[in-house]
């Protein structure tokens, strides 16, 4: 597979909205439409005007369409998450489109958001379900389990920090 990475522009954010539809497991809570984060506040905080300063993110793409995203926000003040660290830790979001999972491409992905990230934040966070393989793959590129919560669905996720050394 040809994966060409590059990082996000203000013009991705209905690439992002999809993204986070998959990221967000939509598909297994009932949602029909690939937009239906944008309806969802606690959602949509995560994309909504995609450009800000401090919006950070990388894109896979395979054949030019996207099969992949990693990125963050910083989610502060009224935009908080139960993930909340602080005002310079931003929250990461990522997803692989189904087709395309078990193909190292999250991993790709995700290090190269990494590499980008290091020279901005002192560390990243995200949310997990508890369920969801991908853990896996944040524990081997070195985040660790700081905290256990209940996510949106009523379900149990954890949140995981990267700290760069």
């Amino acid at each position: 597979m040809n994966l060409m990475i590059r990082p996000t522009q203000s013009t991705d954010e209905d690439t992002l909205w999809v993204m986070l539809y998959y990221a967000a497991h939509m598909q297994r809570d009932g949602a029909t439409s690939l937009f239906a984060a944008r309806d969802v506040p606690y959602l949509a905080r995560y994309v909504a005007g995609w450009g800000r300063p401090t919006d950070l993110g990388v894109i896979g793409i395979c054949d030019h369409e996207p099969v992949g995203a990693v990125w963050s926000r910083l989610l502060i003040g009224e935009e908080q998450t139960p993930s909340y660290i602080d005002d310079e830790t931003p929250e990461l979001a990522a997803a692989v489109l189904p087709e395309f999972v078990g193909q190292g491409i999250g991993t790709r992905l995700l290090t190269a958001y990494l590499d980008l990230a290091r020279a901005l934040f002192p560390a990243v966070v995200l949310s997990v379900r508890a369920g969801n393989p991908a853990r896996r793959l944040y524990q081997r590129i070195g985040f660790q389990t700081v905290d256990s919560i209940i996510n949106r669905v009523g379900g149990n996720s954890y949140t995981m920090l990267y700290r760069f050394q």
